[in-house]
């Protein structure tokens, strides 16, 4: 050390000296750790202060910032900040205090901060010099650590309990972190994770779920994981469902401890190595040649990198202007460059801007409220359909028996239709193919509507407009409505063993078919494109196919389902059906004789009341599936199988939590959808979100403006 270095022992005199120009009584505790530095430096040791925050005052503070902030601290090596408990600090000055010890700052320790969620925002937003970083805090839900981290290399998060996403910047600026930890956390969405850890370019060590002898990252001691050895997942039972790990580890007696929810997704493992190729260390498990391997298998098998069969990510810029040049850009020899259709390019330009967009855009229709001028008027979507022919309406029906048309997207009102009997829910609706303007509305008292969004009462103001004047007769304990090809005919089911056939320009019942199944019937629907074939779908686990050419009419064929059926669907070009039963047993059968053509891997939650529904998305290239316990969308290929995105809903908070009540492919829009969310709390509003997966942000603008006005309902990916 130079002669004009400042020395340890010039460091005590200096905080007494701005203990008494800030007329603060020195801190007893700041003094003992000054004169143990002194100690450790004229024993040769590094001199190192451990800050303990929670021995401090807030008076305190300011002369510790303006110790720091001077030259003498230079005499300091290291410095380690510790917060063991909940303490009464001023948070702006606990930030300074960080700032001004700047780059000497090696291990800061958080746990039980005293900072709060406005704090951390800061703190992540700006950096920090430290080099290891311990947070423990339930105040943070979305993680967006976008500032400069330039020095961290282990970064700590177990028991930020609240924690259940990363958002888009996070981990932009953190080039030397190689060990990460997110025990106990709410962290779930696979794809979202992996977009976020992709940004750490020197990432070796990952869990987030602990080995119970394990204090850090690194691989478990007592583990000699042979990677010879063949393994498969195997589930364990445990608090979010089944945890799935290596079978080998669980024969080496992998005891795992504090898992988050995205542990509890299958193949888990596998996903994570195949998609962080440079992890070392997964969970306290060593990564082997054979992981690897592995990984890339399983992977391969059960998921989807890009969707449209494409198999290496493009950029948006290389699509357009090879469509541009008009050729594919590989020649054969002997022959020119061959010409590629427009749908090849339109597949490659939504496979380039989803492979670019693990966040895709939410934007809840909430200010559907808004547009009925009625004073605390409040709208609760209970179904809704798209409108088959004009890509800018929606149609949805409240619990309160409201029908309200508009157009989805400008956000106006085109229609809203009311019974003078609001003690009445939609549960069912269907557009008409011929006649565009009209649409059949069942409730749950058993009554059916023919209404047209053409026919305005004059007398009533705001669009207002009453039923047509088709009477029919009452179904009792009706769930659902469909209409034929040929808008002839109004198909009905229910929570009875009876399906009904209506004469849609009189009114009059032509069919009721009873004892059609063992159980109710939650679901029939017609084929798009034969006028007399149907499909029903029954809690008694069968789907039945039926003709009403047929005389008597029996079920073509029936196909079972290992649970109740909640529904099913016809493929837009009626080759497929789409069986959707209890507990995410989701699965495609060939329509012409029930046989089955795809089963889809999907996770069960063990709960027979978790309802799953299912439909389809670009025409009939993927399903998309949402269950009502469980805050997520999956999308998968209907071909195979494999998945390709999982969407996530998420409330203010870990008790606010939104599940899926149903949910519709964009029948116009690729990659688009909307769905219908409902809160765990029953007084909660029920919200529409329409989704675009080839657009990366999370939330709208809309929306985030309308947070600010109702801060209550939040929603995440």
């Amino acid at each position: 050390m130079s002669s004009s270095s400042p020395h340890i022992s010039d460091l005590l005199t200096r905080y007494l000296e701005i203990c008494h120009m800030h007329k603060v009584q020195p801190s007893s505790d700041v003094i003992s750790w000054l004169n143990k530095a002194m100690v450790q430096k004229f024993t040769s040791q590094k001199s190192t202060i451990v800050i303990l925050l929670d021995q401090l005052k807030n008076a305190d503070l300011l002369p510790l910032i303006d110790l720091f902030g001077s030259e003498h601290s230079n005499a300091l090596e290291t410095v380690d900040l510790v917060c063991e408990s909940s303490i009464d600090l001023h948070k702006h000055s606990v930030l300074s205090l960080m700032h001004a010890i700047n780059t000497r700052l090696r291990v800061v320790n958080i746990n039980d901060t005293p900072l709060k969620e406005d704090a951390l925002r800061d703190l992540f937003e700006s950096g920090l010099d430290c080099q290891v970083l311990n947070v423990k805090s339930t105040e943070i839900q979305k993680l967006n650590m976008a500032g400069n981290f330039m020095h961290l290399h282990t970064l700590n998060m177990d028991f930020c309990t609240s924690l259940s996403t990363m958002e888009k910047d996070c981990f932009t600026r953190m080039p030397n972190l190689t060990r990460l930890s997110m025990c106990a956390t709410q962290v779930s969405n696979l794809w979202t994770t992996v977009a976020a850890l992709l940004k750490l370019p020197a990432l070796l060590e990952l869990r987030f779920q602990n080995c119970l002898c394990c204090k850090d990252t690194s691989p478990c001691h007592l583990k000699d994981v042979n990677t010879n050895k063949t393994s498969s997942n195997m589930p364990i039972e445990g608090y979010f469902g089944k945890l799935y790990i290596d079978e080998h580890a669980v024969s080496q007696k992998y005891n795992s401890h504090h898992p988050s929810p995205i542990c509890f997704q299958k193949h888990y493992r596998e996903y994570m190595i195949a998609s962080l190729p440079r992890l070392r260390v997964l969970d306290n498990c060593q990564i082997g040649k054979f992981d690897g391997e592995r990984a890339k298998t399983v992977f391969s098998s059960y998921y989807e990198a890009l969707p449209n069969k494409r198999q290496h990510k493009e950029s948006i810029i290389s699509v357009l202007h090879t469509r541009e040049m008009g050729t594919s850009g590989i020649k054969s020899k002997g022959s020119s460059q061959h010409r590629k259709s427009q749908s090849f390019y339109s597949r490659s330009l939504c496979a380039a801007k989803l492979g670019s967009s693990a966040w895709p855009v939410l934007h809840p229709l909430s200010n559907i409220s808004q547009m009925v001028k009625e004073e605390g008027k409040i709208l609760r979507p209970r179904q809704f359909e798209y409108h088959q022919t004009d890509p800018s309406l929606m149609a949805f029906g409240t619990l309160e028996g409201e029908v309200v048309v508009i157009n989805h997207e400008t956000g106006n009102l085109v229609n809203y239709m009311q019974l003078l009997d609001t003690n009445k829910s939609v549960m069912g609706l269907c557009w008409l193919k011929r006649f565009q303007s009209k649409l059949v509305v069942g409730y749950d008292n058993g009554s059916l509507r023919l209404y047209d969004i053409n026919d305005t009462l004059p007398e009533v103001a705001n669009n207002y407009c009453s039923p047509t004047g088709v009477d029919f007769d009452d179904f009792q304990h009706l769930t659902s409505v469909h209409v034929n090809a040929t808008d002839d005919w109004i198909l009905t089911s229910g929570y009875s063993k009876k399906v009904a056939v209506y004469d849609i320009s009189t009114g009059k019942r032509l069919h009721l078919f009873t004892d059609m199944h063992r159980e109710a019937i939650n679901v029939a629907k017609f084929a798009h494109h034969s006028p007399s074939m149907f499909v029903t779908s029954s809690f008694d686990h069968d789907v039945k196919m039926c003709d009403l050419r047929i005389k008597p009419v029996n079920p073509c064929y029936t196909a079972s389902s290992s649970s109740g059926n909640v529904m099913v669907c016809f493929s837009p070009d009626d080759l497929y059906l789409l069986v959707s039963a209890a507990d995410n047993k989701v699965k495609q059968l060939l329509a012409v004789d029930g046989r089955l053509h795809t089963n889809f891997d999907v996770a069960p939650t063990g709960s027979d009341q978790n309802y799953t529904r299912s439909y389809y998305m670009n025409g009939r290239d993927y399903i998309i599936s949402g269950s009502c316990d469980e805050p997520v969308v999956r999308v998968c290929c209907a071909q195979t199988g494999r998945r390709l995105r999982d969407i996530y809903l998420e409330g203010q908070n870990a008790r606010s939590l939104m599940f899926v009540q149903s949910l519709r492919g964009d029948p116009f829009r690729h990659f688009h959808m909307a769905i219908l969310a409902a809160y765990v709390r029953p007084s909660s509003r029920w919200e529409i979100i329409k989704v675009n997966l080839l657009s990366s942000g999370q939330y709208s603008s809309e929306y985030q403006k309308g947070q600010q006005l109702c801060p209550s309902y939040r929603l995440g990916t």
